[in-house]
Parts: C-alpha cells; structure tokens; sequence
C-alpha cells in the first residue's frame, strides 16, 4: 500500500468520526427533546394552559377584553404564589383598567392628565388578586391568589379569569393588533408560550339559556410545561420494600442534590428542628426548598411497599412523606402507572381516577387526598406525611411477584417525574425457600436424651 493509499484511508477514517460525532450529538438532543422531561408528557400528551383574549366591546380607544386562562393538564396544577403573566404590546397600547387582576408595575404615565392609566408599560406582568378582594373589583374565576387547580382533580376551580380595558388601540377587528411574546411563570420558570393566534370567535350563553351572545374578536395562547426548564434536579424519589424481602430499597444517592453543610452551612437540616428556630419556615423570594439532611436530599419520597398477598388478591402501602420545612403542598396529587390498575378493587383514604393516555390501555391512575382529611401534605415534620393502601385483583395470566412485577413503572409527584431506583436493585423473590433453623436448645435436649437413651442399654 503506498502513501497516497494511506493518506486516503486516513482522510476517510477521520471524516467518518466526524460524521459520527455529529450523528452522536444529533441523536442525544432528539432525545432530550422527547424525554418526558421535555415539554411533551406521554402520560398527558394533549396537556396545556390555553389563555383565551376574547374581546367583549369597543371603547373610544380601544376595547374590553376577558382573558381567561384555562388549565387543560390532567395533573398539574399551579399552587401559591401563583401565576404570573406577561406580554409585549404590539404597539403602544395602555391598561386603563383591570378587575380581577392587577399589574405588578404602573410603569411612566407622566404624559398623562387627569384620568391615569393603571399601567403604562411595554411590557406589562399581570398577577391574580387575593381572596377577600372587594366584590366590585372581581369578576368570575378571578381572586385565587393566582392557584390553578388541575383539570382532572378539580375542572371547576381550572380556571382563572380577569377584564382588561387596552387603550391607544385599534378599535376594529382590522386594527387591533395582537400581543406577542408570551410568558407564564408558576412560582418560577418551566411554562414556554407560543404566539398568539386568532381563533373562531367565543360564545356565551345567558343565564336562562335562551340567547346566544359572542365575542367580536378572540385569540388563543397556547402555552406547555417543561420539568427540564423548571428545575436542573428532580424534586421527588421513590423507594420500594415488601414483604417477601427484608431489604428496603431506598432512593438512590443524590438523586435531588447532595449533602454539603461543609461547603454551604444550612443547605439542610439535621433532624428534627426547634419549631421557633428562626427562617426554619419561612419561604424563600426563590421558592428554594430548606430540606432535612437525606442521602437523596429530595423534598419528596415515595415508598411503595407490597404488604400482603392473597389467593386472589393483593395488597400495596404507598407512603408520600414531606422533608420540605418550607411547603405545605395543598391539594397534592400523584400519577402511578402499574399493569395491574385495570384491576384495581378498593383505595383507602384517596381518591383515584383512572388516567387513559393509550386508548384503552388503563394502567395509569391519578391518586390524591380527601377533601378536609389529607389533601394537605404538611411541612417536614411528624405530621408530614399520607399513606393509603391500594386493593388489587389478581389477573392470573399477568400477575407475578418475580422481577419486581408488583412495583410502579413511572411515579409522578404534582406533575414531576419522580426518580426511582434501577430496577436491578429492586427486591426479588427469594430463589428458594429459607433453610430451618435449629435452636441450639432443642440441639442441647436431642443430645441429652441420646445420651440417656443411650447409658440405659450400656
């Protein structure tokens, strides 16, 4: 083989590893953008929050609008503090007025006399107001303290609403142009909104269903969740046990964090804290939990335990407990996906609703608290934590205990995907059954009755 051969072969061999690289680095971003923690959850494919503008009359200068703000997620829901919303005008429109919301900013109004708008920025940020709001400053669906609750656990209260009046605006349907750049924020990042697009125009029916009226102008924003964008480590960890193994899997090491209290003094707590220990409770401006001192140092864990089985039936013990000092999680929900939930018999303490994202395959279900009785996940503590039992119907072509059959493939925590152990770490069913024990007081008698059975003959 000559030199010119050789220096072929190499130009081939060294553009072929480029070649690879770039297949490389092509293959892990369509990964990551199909993850489930990617905008796209396959356990809630068509889950969004749709902002409706429907423009409800002219004004001089522009018109009244009602934006209402529709939670489509089957599990996810927007806790305190609230949402936050936010927009660029299209032009150099102002809020004369607002019911049911408020903006955070009146922004420069100084070229204004007499009567001043509410807010004169270009950007306006828009936040619900509180409960207990005067009566003529609400509207429907309006004063929550911007909390959203999911469409699944709670479709009457998913859903929150305020008016605007706009001015320096188009007074046509030709002249109205639409906000861009969209933004929500849910206590912090993780919503990513597309532009808004005009849609088929509203209708409401009155009270007494006898007559039809519509918007003159209306326009969606659709907007997605991203577990990715919301927080760089997870939030919660599962752990497994049962009763045919003594070992208790726990959540892997560092699955939300790691311990640093060297580096960084109070990055957790060390048991149990004094309940008057100043800030132990006080929430953070950045939301940032204050955890107690885990090997996972997750605010939450899942445990799921297979307790008891039965001729045709068996029983499972989850467990959610709270290390989080600073959130009392209101309204919790967790998603399980497990083959036997087509077969579900009882639940005690929880509520359950199946959840069907293939079809007719139901091996998902939506779990969470009783109304008054647990639907409060208190802060870390003693009281921190819910359980409940679940009652399954053996399917004798399916059912088995072997290779961690009995334990859940995907386990959410209010919408976040929750860590779980490999599954070559779960417990297996013993190869065989264990070996009699002898005391060493029955051995002690068996010989001393030999023994005299024995010198009796001699």
């Amino acid at each position: 083989m000559g030199l010119h051969d050789a220096s072929t072969i190499s130009r081939v061999q060294s553009r072929w590893c480029f070649t690879s690289e770039i297949l490389l680095g092509l293959i892990l971003i369509i990964a990551f953008a199909f993850s489930p923690t990617g905008a796209y959850d396959p356990l809630d494919p068509n889950g969004n929050i749709t902002i409706k503008w429907d423009i409800m009359s002219w004004t001089p200068d522009g018109y009244l609008a009602v934006v209402t703000m529709n939670n489509f997620q089957q599990y996810r829901h927007i806790e305190s503090p609230g949402w936050t919303l936010g927009w660029t005008w299209a032009k150099k429109e102002v809020i004369w007025s607002m019911v049911g919301a408020q903006t955070t900013e009146q922004g420069d109004c100084s070229k204004y006399q007499g009567n001043i708008p509410h807010c004169c920025k270009k950007n306006p940020t828009v936040v619900d107001l509180l409960p207990g709001t005067p009566y003529n400053q609400q509207i429907a669906n309006c004063c929550r303290g911007g909390v959203i609750a999911s469409w699944a656990q709670d479709p009457i209260n998913a859903v929150s609403a305020f008016q605007v009046s706009v001015g320096s605006a188009g007074t046509s349907n030709k002249t109205v142009r639409l906000p861009k750049n969209f933004t929500l924020l849910a206590g912090g990042p993780g919503y990513t909104c597309g532009p808004a697009k005009k849609v088929r125009v509203s209708k409401f029916l009155s009270a007494d269903g006898r007559r039809v009226t519509q918007a003159l102008m209306t326009w969606n924003v659709t907007c997605v969740y991203s577990q990715f964008l919301a927080q760089k480590t997870p939030t919660c960890c599962v752990s497994l046990s049962s009763f045919y193994n003594d070992t208790i899997i726990p959540c892997p090491a560092c699955t939300c964090g790691c311990q640093n209290n060297i580096a960084q003094p109070g990055s957790c707590v060390e048991g149990l804290p004094v309940p008057s220990t100043p800030g132990i409770n006080t929430p953070s401006k950045n939301l940032a939990p204050l955890v107690e001192c885990t090997p996972h140092m997750c605010p939450i864990r899942i445990h799921w335990h297979i307790k008891l089985n039965y001729k045709e039936y068996w029983r499972a013990k989850v467990t959610l407990t709270n290390f989080n000092y600073r959130m009392n999680y209101s309204q919790w929900n967790m998603v399980v996906q497990h083959p036997n939930f087509d077969n579900v018999t009882q639940l005690f303490s929880f509520n359950y609703k199946p959840l069907t994202p293939y079809g007719t395959i139901n091996d998902t279900a939506m779990l969470w608290g009783v109304k008054f009785y647990n639907d409060m996940l208190m802060q870390a503590g003693p009281m921190g934590n819910v359980q409940s039992e679940l009652l399954f119907q053996k399917d004798k072509q399916t059912f088995t205990f072997k290779q961690g059959w009995g334990f859940p493939r995907r386990v959410y925590f209010n919408g976040d995907d929750c860590v779980l152990p490999p599954p070559d770490a779960y417990p297996w069913l013993p190869n065989m059954s264990p070996p009699l024990r002898v005391g060493k007081a029955f051995l002690l008698i068996v010989s001393f009755v030999l023994s005299a059975y024995l010198l009796a003959f001699l």
